[in-house]
C-alpha cells in the first residue's frame, strides 16, 4: 500500500502527531511518503530521514498580534484560505496521478483529498470554537467543516468515543460516523519513559505556533524566567534554525530538539509550561508533565481546552498577559489530581486494519 501524508502547517503539532500514525503504517511494511510545507519538513526529517518528501503550498497563517482581532483576521483570510484550499485539491490529485497513492492522508488539510485515492482526514476539533460574542456562528462553522469533512472517505478523531474523552465538546459534535482511534504521541514507542531523569529544570517552557504570537510568548517567557530561581529550559521549536537570541544565564536554549531529547528534557522538568494546542496535550499527558498551559490570545480552542484542564485539576492556567513569575509560581503551587491517561492501546491499529479492510473491498 503507498501513502501520502500531509499535515497542516499551523505550527507543528498537526505533523508530530501524525508521527505515531506513519510509525504505524511503516511497522505493516506500507510506503509513506511526506507532503510538507514550511518547518514541517525539517521536523521529519529528523524523524524519518529516508522516507520522500514532497514540497507543496503551506497556508502561510501569520496571526494576529493581539487575541480581539482574530474574528476580523478570519473575515480578512477567507478568500485566502479558501484559494490554498482549491489549490491543494488540484495538487493532491495531481500527486496521486503522478505516483499511484492508495491512500492520501491529510491532518487538518481541508482541502487535501482526491477521488482518485481513499482519502483519510483527521481533526480533533469536529467544533470549530469561535470567541465570546462571535459563539453563535458555532453551528454555522460545524455545518460547513462538516460539508468539507464529507468530501474525504474516512475520518479519524485522535480521542476516545466516550464523552469528554480529551477534548471535550471539541471532538463529540457530529452525528456523522467517523473513527475514534485514541489519543496519539509520538511519544508511545520510546523505551525509557520509566526511567528517572531527575529534576535538571525548574521550568521547561515549550513554544509553537505561528508568528508573531509565537515570538510574544518567547519574550514573556524569558522575562519570568529571569525573576525565578533555579535552571530552566527554553525548547523554541524552530527546526532547521542555527541562531539564537541572548538570554539569561540560569535558561538554556533549544531551538529543536528530536523526539528522543525532547523527552528526556521534559521527563527531567519540574513543571512544564506550553499552549494547549491537543497534539501538546497529548504527548504532554502522555510524558506525565506537570503541566501550566498558556493559550495563544485569540485561539478559542485553546483557550476552551485550558480551561477545561484547569477546571479539572489537571493543569494550571495563565492567560499571556499576564505571565509573569508571580502568575508561574502560583500556577505551580496548585493542587493537581493525576490524569487517568491511556496510550492509544489498539484504537489506532483496529483504524489501520478498517482501512485496509475498506481497501481490499
Amino acid at each position: 500500500m503507498k501513502i501520502l501524508v500531509a499535515p497542516l502547517d499551523w505550527g507543528l503539532g498537526h505533523a508530530t502527531r501524525t508521527i505515531p500514525i506513519i510509525d504505524e503504517m511503516l511497522s505493516r511494511g506500507f510506503e509513506v511518503d511526506l507532503a510538507v510545507s514550511g518547518r514541517i519538513g525539517a521536523l521529519y526529517k529528523g524523524q524519518f530521514p529516508n522516507l520522500k518528501q514532497i514540497e507543496i503550498p503551506g497556508y502561510h497563517i501569520r496571526y494576529p498580534a493581539h487575541g480581539f482581532e482574530m474574528p476580523l483576521w478570519l473575515l480578512k483570510n477567507g478568500r485566502h484560505l479558501m484559494r490554498v484550499m482549491r489549490e491543494e485539491q488540484r495538487i493532491a490529485d495531481s500527486l496521486v496521478n503522478e505516483n499511484g497513492y492508495d491512500v492520501v492522508f491529510s491532518d487538518n488539510r481541508f482541502g487535501f483529498h482526491s477521488a482518485k485515492a481513499h482519502s483519510v482526514y483527521m481533526t480533533h476539533q469536529l467544533d470549530i470554537a469561535f470567541p465570546g460574542p462571535f459563539s453563535i456562528f458555532e453551528k454555522v462553522g460545524i455545518a460547513w467543516h462538516a460539508h468539507e469533512m464529507r468530501r474525504f472517505d474516512t475520518v479519524w478523531v485522535p480521542d476516545f468515543a466516550e464523552y469528554p474523552g480529551m477534548a471535550g465538546k471539541l471532538s463529540h459534535a457530529l452525528s456523522r460516523p467517523v473513527e475514534f482511534v485514541g489519543p496519539l504521541s509520538r511519544f508511545a514507542g520510546l523505551h525509557f519513559l520509566n526511567q528517572d531523569f531527575g529534576k535538571k529544570y525548574r521550568y521547561v517552557a515549550i513554544l509553537s505556533g505561528p508568528e508573531p504570537l509565537r515570538t510574544s510568548f518567547e519574550k514573556r517567557v524569558l522575562k519570568a524566567f529571569e525573576n525565578l530561581s533555579g535552571h530552566h529550559a527554553v525548547i523554541r521549536g524552530l527546526p532547521g534554525d542555527s541562531e539564537m537570541p541572548a538570554v539569561p544565564s540560569n535558561v538554556t536554549l533549544f531551538n529543536h530538539l528530536e523526539t528522543p531529547d525532547f523527552a528526556k528534557v521534559v521527563l527531567s522538568a519540574e513543571h512544564l509550561i506550553s499552549r494547549p494546542g491537543y497534539s501538546t496535550v497529548m504527548d504532554m499527558v502522555y510524558l506525565g508533565a506537570d503541566c501550566i498551559f498558556v493559550p495563544t490570545p485569540g485561539q478559542t480552542e485553546q483557550v476552551y481546552l485550558g480551561k477545561m484542564l484547569h477546571r479539572a485539576q489537571m493543569a494550571g492556567l495563565v492567560p499571556q498577559k499576564k505571565l509573569s513569575s508571580e502568575s508561574l509560581e502560583s500556577a505551580a503551587n496548585e493542587k493537581r489530581c493525576p490524569w487517568n491517561f491511556s496510550a492509544s492501546g489498539n484504537l489506532l491499529s483496529r483504524a489501520v486494519d478498517r482501512l485496509i479492510s475498506k481497501l481490499s473491498r
